[in-house]
């Protein structure tokens, strides 16, 4: 039994446990090339969220990690691909207020989003939801942007690429192809200049952007460096769930 996770703990340990923090994970369903599973975003981000949680718990964070929404918005040329499931802006903002209500009212003041796919833009939900919820504080975690990926992985990407195969490589090895079956993850850039410099910003059609379904290659991944990757970025979420468990929420800003 881990106290820390919702899906596996129990009301006996719940009842006589005060908890200071909601760790909500987030993820999408999605093609990721030909030998990640569908859930790769959901999959790895509640697992982080669990590694870093157990760490913050180990130091007397005392934190909830809730079951993982896999429903993530998708590019528009993703979403004719079967089974991609895409939810829309809209509907995830009714999915964190209904959550929201239930936290406050049970008397949960601080909740971390852990998002885990590019396609999710949780900056305007939480504009627009934090007036309705003035004494919640919500806070955004993004681990794919925490840490200097070069720093890990040699290949660049941003979808099935070396550093989220490394990542199911270490914490499900079970549903990884062999990688001899996997797309190269070619991509084409846009012709636009201001879109390949981000001046502008476009979504991607995805089959006119990949054949595979990637965006980087995945060729030279392995468990170690998933691991590697892991232990560090997690022990930095640890840090500020631990942070975030201990502080007054009328006493945040520096003098």
């Amino acid at each position: 039994m881990k106290p820390y996770m919702l899906e596996e703990t129990n009301w006996k340990q719940v009842k006589h446990q005060k908890y200071e923090v909601a760790i909500l994970p987030w993820g999408a369903t999605e093609p990721h090339n030909y030998h990640l599973p569908y859930g790769t975003d959901s999959l790895e981000t509640s697992k982080i969220a669990e590694d870093a949680a157990a760490k913050a718990w180990n130091r007397g964070a005392k934190i909830m990690v809730l079951p993982v929404i896999p429903l993530g918005a998708q590019n528009v040329g993703q979403i004719h691909l079967p089974f991609c499931l895409h939810t829309r802006p809209s509907t995830q903002l009714i999915i964190l207020e209904d959550i929201l209500t239930a936290l406050n009212g049970q008397g949960i003041k601080k909740l971390v989003l852990m998002n885990g796919h590019g396609g999710n833009d949780f900056k305007p939900l939480v504009r627009e939801l934090q007036p309705k919820f003035p004494d919640v504080f919500i806070s955004l975690v993004e681990w794919f942007k925490i840490m200097d990926t070069e720093l890990y992985f040699e290949e660049p990407g941003d979808h099935a690429n070396e550093m989220e195969t490394s990542i199911i490589m270490h914490y499900f090895p079970d549903l990884v192809l062999p990688l001899k079956e996997a797309g190269n993850g070619d991509a084409k850039l846009f012709k636009l200049n201001g879109l390949k410099n981000k001046i502008a910003w476009a979504p991607r059609k995805w089959d006119k952007v990949s054949e595979d379904t990637g965006v980087g290659n995945p060729k030279k991944s392995n468990a170690e460096k998933g691991r590697k990757f892991l232990d560090d970025v997690t022990t930095k979420i640890a840090d500020y769930f631990v942070e975030l468990a201990e502080c007054d929420l009328n006493d945040l800003y520096e003098k």
